[in-house]
């Protein structure tokens, strides 16, 4: 018998040819509940998800992160403590040019990097470029619309980019870098990256910095001549992709030195530029570099659709001890950039082994699209809850606590007289409602707490009415002392015993 594994359905189940549909007899119609055809067809139908928007036309591979400094007095996030090796995965690409694009049309590289700490996923997403086109996030959408292609001829149009360009001034800076020799760099392996953004670090005694992410390529940087990059563009369009596989593939692991500037957090208030300006870098005899790591690329991607096509990455991805900055790209860039990913790959993205976490989830989220993992019937869906489901902890997050008119807060403290919870449910009750509708009141809450099983939960809602109204409080509970438990589903109603 042979030992060939037998084809399948997605199901799994056993097909009876690779080769032939099923027909009415030999040249008679192809019948439409010849399923294996129908699956084969409607997955190749949809076999690509939508590309990119920005970013299109790449590739990556995985890697480990090694620290080799210590900046523990900055930050303590795990991935950065002495020592610690971390597992990730590195995407390069252009900005501008579509999934068949040349890979060496003159474009900012994207930079983009997945750490899969002890922590939770670490995404550091930036550029080749220490700076960008534009500083409020709010232009983006029509930047890259001007580098894109006409509507009309579908061409890509000079006119179109230079008429933003000259009309946003603050975008001098990333063209001077984009129309110089780095503009065209011969491999992602001799490039630099940056995170570009300024982000903010935390240390374990709960101290701020400010910090610029320079990854600093140890195969030295090499770049091509327009003419070089023209050429390759017809003869290889792919050899930015190919450099990188063949490399890897060889055992010519490519490294990067990772360096931090770092900003005292009160130096921010009276720098002589604004330091959180995507178009502004910090000038290294201010704030000199301070070695963290080496991250080294070792294994290509099995499969590219899998892992790089469908690699998500995020800059609202944090773990504790790093946070945002004031920097309104990057501000942005934390809703943009997971929202395209829903969009794009789905909304539980997150769970495809490229991009799910190696830390433990304990996760809110709930059925969607392509929901693979779930927790057990038991796990509540629902927070707060009183039986044992996960609970947020500010101690171990990381929020932003910059300073803007006050320091962020997730905090519900009272800013004016009356801001409580319970008042105007109070003023209802006694005032608008009449005695008829205070009775009803009484006896819907009534019917709906007589339904709670838990002694607990249930003295909590009695105890949630009397801060409403202390005399609601008090009937409630003795309309309660005569009512037994309801059954789950039955409709909120009780006789109330006679006062």
């Amino acid at each position: 018998m042979s030992q060939v594994p037998p084809t399948t359905t997605n199901a799994g189940a056993p097909v009876a040819s690779d080769a032939h549909a099923l027909t009415v007899g030999t040249d008679g119609p192809i019948v439409l509940h010849d399923h294996y055809l129908v699956e084969k067809l409607a997955q190749f139908n949809r076999e690509r998800v939508p590309e990119r928007v920005v970013h299109a036309k790449g590739g990556g591979a995985f890697g480990t992160f090694r620290v080799t400094g210590d900046v523990s007095a900055y930050t303590r996030a795990a991935l950065f403590q002495p020592g610690v090796h971390t597992d990730m995965l590195a995407r390069f690409s252009s900005v501008a040019g579509e999934l068949g694009s040349p890979d060496t049309w003159r474009d900012p590289r994207g930079f983009a990097l997945k750490f899969y700490t002890s922590e939770g996923n670490y995404d550091l997403v930036g550029n080749n470029t220490p700076v960008f086109f534009l500083r409020d996030g709010i232009k983006f959408p029509d930047f890259i619309r001007s580098q894109k292609r006409l509507p009309g001829s579908h061409l890509r149009d000079n006119d179109m980019q230079w008429d933003f360009w000259t009309l946003s001034p603050e975008s001098a800076h990333q063209v001077t870098w984009l129309m110089g020799d780095r503009g065209l760099p011969s491999s992602w392996r001799h490039m630099d990256g940056f995170g570009s953004h300024t982000y903010q670090w935390i240390n374990a005694a709960g101290e701020r910095f400010w910090v610029k992410y320079h990854f600093k390529t140890q195969q030295g940087i090499d770049n091509l001549t327009a003419e070089q990059a023209a050429q390759l563009a017809g003869s290889d369009a792919d050899v930015h992709i190919r450099d990188l596989y063949e490399h890897i593939e060889a055992g010519d692991f490519p490294r990067w030195t990772l360096s931090v500037q770092v900003m005292p957090y009160e130096d921010a208030k009276t720098y002589r530029f604004n330091p959180f300006d995507l178009t502004k870098v910090w000038p290294h005899a201010d704030y000199p570099l301070v070695e963290v790591g080496e991250m080294e690329l070792n294994r290509n991607p099995e499969n590219y659709f899998a892992q790089i096509e469908q690699a998500t990455f995020a800059p609202s991805n944090f773990v504790p001890g790093i946070a945002a900055s004031p920097d309104k790209m990057l501000l942005a860039r934390i809703f943009s950039y997971a929202d395209a990913h829903r969009y794009r790959v789905g909304t539980n993205h997150a769970q495809l082994p490229v991009n799910a976490p190696k830390a433990p989830v304990h996760s809110y989220s709930k059925d969607g699209a392509a929901r693979f993992h779930f927790a057990s019937a038991s796990t509540p869906v629902y927070a707060p809850n009183s039986v044992g489901g996960p609970a947020a902890d500010p101690a171990r997050a990381t929020d932003g606590g910059w300073e803007i008119d006050g320091e962020l807060t997730r905090s519900a403290a009272a800013l004016h007289a009356e801001d409580d919870d319970w008042g105007q449910a109070g003023t209802l009750y006694r005032e608008v409602f009449d005695d008829a509708a205070r009775e009803r009141f009484l006896a819907t809450i009534t019917g709906h707490v007589g339904g709670v099983k838990s002694d607990d939960i249930r003295e909590r809602a009695i105890r949630y009415w009397t801060n409403v109204d202390a005399g609601l409080g008090a009937a409630l509970r003795a309309a309660l002392a005569g009512v037994a438990p309801v059954e789950t589903g039955t409709p909120a109603t009780a006789t109330l015993p006679s006062a």
